[in-house]
Parts: C-alpha cells; sequence; structure tokens
C-alpha cells in the first residue's frame, strides 16, 4: 500500500471535497479522542503547529505541564463515507508531541512505535491479524443501552434469524470504503455477537485500523438504532467478546516463523516467541485484558483461554498454531478482548516474544489434549499454569515483570496501574446485585 505524503494529503483533500478534518489520537485506555478543524487549517496541522491541553485526557499530564502538539500521520488520511460528499468529513490519526518537540512517551501510538523499533534493530516486523469480537443490543425509548439482543441467533446463523446481518454488511461496506480489506465476517456464538475480519498488516497500521474499527462499528450501529459493545462480558451465562492476536515477525520478506525442516515445521524464532509470550503472559494480560469485566469472560466452559499452554492442534490453549505454514505460519494469541488498548497490547506482546527469542526461551511441549477437561492434578502434572483470575492479580504480576513494565514505558506503566487501582477499589468495595441476592435472606 503505497504511502502518503503531506502533499498528498492537502491533494485528496481538495479532490474530495473535505470541509472538515478530525485529528484522531487515544488516551492510555484507547479511548478515541479527537479535535476538529476546517481544512483551512489542515497545513498548520500537518506541520505539527496544532496545540490542546494534555491534562485534560486521561493518562496523560499533569496541569502544569499540559501544553502538547498533534503530528497528523498522513498515510492514515480517509474520508468517512457516512458524511455528505458536499462539505465531507476526513481523519488523521496522530502522534502527540510534547512543547519541546519531543516525542511524548505517554502516547499510547508511541509505545508501539518504539517496540517496533526495538523488532527493527533485530531485522523484523511484525504482522498481526487480529478478529474482534462484538455485541449488538436494542436501546431504550432514551437511546440508553440496553442488554436486550436484537437475535437468537448462533455461529454463522443467517438472516431472518440473524436480524444484525444488515448492520454488520453496512459496516463491512463501510470499512471497505475506508481502505479495510474484509476477509470474513458472521455471526458469533452467543445471541447478538458478531466478527468482522479484517487482513494482516503490519503492528501499528493494525492498531490504528483496530482503533478505526471500533469507531466504525459503533457509528454503523448506532444508525441502525443499536448499540454495539466492545465490553469483554455483558452477559452471564454466554460467551464473551474476544479480540484473538495473530502475530508473526518478518524478516527480509520472509516469514522467519516457518521453518520446512523443523517439527511442525516451526522454527526456532517461532518457539521462542511462544516461550516469550507464555513466560510474560500473567503480566501482558493486565494490559491485553484491562478491566474488571475481563475476567469474567476468562472462565471455563465458554472457548475463551484460561489455562497457559500452547497447540497446533485444539483450540483450548492459550495459544494455537493455525494450520498454514509457509508465509501464512503464524501464533494465535487467543486471550486478548477488545476492551484493550490495542497500541499497548500489541507492544507488550512483541516485547515479550523478542525476549523470548533473544534469550532462547523455548516454551514447553504443546499439549494437544482437551485441557478444559483435565483435572487439576493432570494440569498440575503437565506444568500447565492459569492465567490471572482477576485484575488485581494481573496487576500484581505487571508490577513484578520488568520486560512488560519497560514495554509500556515509567510513564504509562505508573499512570495505568494508578487507574486500574482505583478501577478495582472501585469495583472491591461496591456491593454486587449478587450479593444482595445470596446473602440478605439467608443471614
Amino acid at each position: 500500500m503505497p504511502r502518503l505524503s503531506n502533499d498528498d494529503v492537502r491533494s485528496l483533500a481538495k479532490e474530495l471535497g473535505v470541509k472538515f478534518i478530525r485529528l484522531q489520537f487515544t488516551d492510555i485506555f484507547g479511548v478515541l479522542k479527537n479535535v476538529s478543524i476546517t481544512v483551512e487549517q489542515l497545513d498548520k496541522a500537518l506541520a505539527g503547529e496544532l496545540m490542546f491541553d494534555g491534562s485534560s485526557i486521561e493518562g496523560f499530564v499533569r496541569i502544569e505541564e499540559s501544553d502538547m502538539y498533534l503530528r497528523p500521520d498522513p498515510n492514515t488520511f480517509v474520508v468517512f463515507p457516512w458524511k455528505p460528499r458536499d462539505g465531507a468529513v476526513a481523519r488523521l490519526i496522530c502522534d502527540v508531541y510534547t512543547a519541546d518537540g519531543e516525542p511524548f512517551i505517554g502516547d499510547p501510538r508511541y509505545v508501539l512505535r518504539r517496540a517496533v523499533q526495538d523488532a527493527a534493530a533485530l531485522g523484523y516486523t511484525m504482522n498481526v491479524g487480529p478478529e474482534a469480537e462484538f455485541f449488538l443490543f436494542h436501546v431504550d425509548d432514551d437511546g440508553r443501552p440496553t442488554t436486550i439482543t436484537h437475535d437468537r441467533a448462533g455461529y454463522f446463523d443467517l438472516t431472518p434469524v440473524d436480524l444484525g446481518e444488515n448492520a454488520r454488511r453496512d459496516m463491512v461496506l463501510t470499512l471497505e470504503q475506508m481502505g479495510f480489506e474484509i476477509e470474513a465476517s458472521h455471526h458469533e456464538v452467543a445471541p447478538g455477537q458478531h466478527e468482522i475480519d479484517f487482513k494482516y498488516s503490519d503492528a501499528l497500521d493494525i492498531a490504528d485500523k483496530v482503533v478505526t474499527f471500533k469507531f466504525v462499528v459503533r457509528t454503523i450501529a448506532q444508525r441502525h438504532g443499536l448499540h454495539a459493545t466492545f465490553m469483554p462480558k455483558p452477559i452471564f451465562g454466554i460467551a464473551g467478546s474476544g479480540m484473538h492476536l495473530n502475530q508473526s515477525l518478518m524478516k527480509d520478506g520472509n516469514n522467519c516463523f516457518y521453518d520446512p525442516d523443523a517439527p511442525m515445521q516451526l522454527s526456532q524464532e517461532a518457539l521462542c516467541y511462544i516461550g516469550g509470550l507464555m513466560r510474560h503472559i500473567p503480566a501482558i494480560t493486565a494490559v491485553t485484558n484491562p478491566t474488571v469485566n475481563s475476567y469474567k469472560r476468562l472462565v471455563s466452559g465458554y472457548e475463551a483461554p484460561v489455562y497457559v499452554a500452547w497447540s497446533a492442534r485444539n483450540r483450548s490453549p492459550l495459544i494455537r498454531v493455525p494450520a498454514k505454514r509457509g508465509q501464512s505460519t503464524r501464533i494465535e494469541l487467543r486471550s486478548p478482548d477488545p476492551s484493550c488498548n490495542p497500541y499497548l497490547a500489541l507492544a507488550v506482546c512483541l516485547r515479550a516474544g523478542l525476549d523470548g527469542i533473544k534469550n532462547r526461551i523455548m516454551p514447553p511441549p504443546p499439549c494437544d489434549r482437551n485441557i478444559y477437561e483435565m483435572t487439576a492434578a493432570e494440569r498440575e502434572e503437565l506444568g500447565i499454569g492459569s492465567l490471572p483470575a482477576d485484575l488485581d492479580e494481573a496487576m500484581r504480576a505487571l508490577e513484578q515483570d520488568e520486560v512488560v513494565r519497560d514495554a509500556l514505558g515509567p510513564h504509562v506503566y505508573e499512570r495505568f496501574m494508578a487507574a486500574k487501582r482505583i478501577e478495582w477499589d472501585r469495583y472491591r468495595t461496591q456491593v454486587h446485585p449478587w450479593e444482595i441476592e445470596e446473602y440478605l435472606s439467608k443471614f
């Protein structure tokens, strides 16, 4: 895909009749923010001269150091297809810089850029293919989202059972108009649950695309009178939403996870990358599964992984190796969910995998049995551990893991942990409806 220059952006804006441009970036939780400008301010924006107040953004800076600058990445220029062609609206994703002209270390995009540069220093490029799931729910008479699903469909069902198919079709068409190559779109396991998969690309491009994907899905759902949510587990008793991350490393144009002469045709680099992910997964989980609700999904019985193992043959482990080989050789990390910040999630996965390669961390033998059906004693005998059971346990693991902490950098790590401790304490001290139901009349 050809890269765009600032001059290309100016020409496209004029050619496409763009009147407004949204300059987008995310806070440390991956929540999309934007500053809207008119096309007359485009030159100023492309020169990196537009300032905003960083103290008002979650996890950025204190009020006394609040001046920050947005530097648009011209390659992210795209026009929103749902806006009128007369006075079209476009967007540019931005990197955040300090008043001193330095990249802001608290910018999630910078965190991923740093990990990508570490990989490049070793000759590697990370490719990622995400599989993000979401729910479509009704809204009430006041427009507030409910957890009432629009359908009673199941995996791969079609209309008239799947009433969200029209919305999902419009999402796919919109994403394609915005430059996505959609590979699959289908109803997922749970009622009201959907998945749209798009083609893999390099890590930074995919993180940008995940942020855009979530924005588009929510926007199109709203136009259909529905609410789209990427909350990991909105309803008890049915499957939650994951975001499996298919990962591979390229070197000199070749997939370096593929070795035709090795067992399972997996290279030493592929095995060590798996080993690095498995070694650091407790800490990684705090980033890839960052909410209290994330851990309601990571339980047995709903296809989400619980146990730290890998396999090329079954879908119950944490890491699966899909059957395709050659340039398609990859590993699939199945634990992340779509509430994560994709920039931070990909950064910690990449740094953990590189740590595995640099330190030759070999994984245990693959586990080809159904781990969910094993006893605790059988899992212990095979050395199969579990993912953190809740956000608090994941945060404790992150505190102890220097590799993952370094991947985030001190600024993001400290502010992320402070915010998540507050979230955990608010949850821990709250009295929940389940407790009232369980205990009020019993004691």
